[in-house]
């Protein structure tokens, strides 16, 4: 994990539950301080407490906008904080990332360190920290090139932009 006191963490290709499982694993392993948000509907019952414990927070996904606000309220009462978000929001091929990490990020002041999970190699990396430069689309090509080479538990569950970079990558032989 690269040394930053704050940032948010984004994980990808999220395709499978096994994703969140493996990244609150590997989040503990590495001693790390990290919060996921996960959708407010996985913590029903004794699930819950052990999400809680480990460092997930309930997001309502339906109220998008207060998310970022509170998240970046977070951010700014806090000396050290990383939060770890899935941007694709889904793990069934989603037609687009939502932007909301970036938005916390870019209002908060803070780096994006991008995490990849590649299955294939049993590992989990951060390739690379990006600071929001403003020009959304810019950085998430830029952010989006991080996961050409990476293989996902089911590559046919790809978000949209992801498998688009890997059918460009496999046609031109790389």
């Amino acid at each position: 994990m690269p040394a930053v006191p704050k940032a948010v963490i984004i994980g990808g290709p999220h395709t499978s539950n096994w994703d969140g499982i493996y990244t609150l694993a590997a989040m503990m392993q590495l001693g790390l301080d990290a919060h996921v948000m996960i959708k407010d509907s996985a913590f029903k019952g004794p699930f819950g407490t052990m999400l809680r414990w480990m460092g997930a927070l309930p997001i309502a996904r339906h109220k998008a906008g207060s998310v970022v606000e509170q998240t970046v309220e977070q951010f700014n009462r806090h000396d050290k904080l990383v939060m770890v978000v899935a941007p694709e929001g889904t793990r069934g091929g989603a037609a687009q990332w939502k932007t909301g990490f970036y938005r916390i990020a870019q209002k908060a002041g803070v780096p994006i360190v991008v995490a990849t999970a590649d299955y294939a190699k049993k590992e989990i990396t951060f390739a690379r920290v990006i600071e929001p430069c403003g020009d959304v689309e810019k950085d998430l090509t830029e952010i989006f090139e991080c996961y050409a080479a990476i293989h996902p538990r089911h590559p046919d569950k790809l978000s949209a932009p992801l498998k688009a970079i890997r059918d460009r990558e496999k046609s031109v032989g790389r």
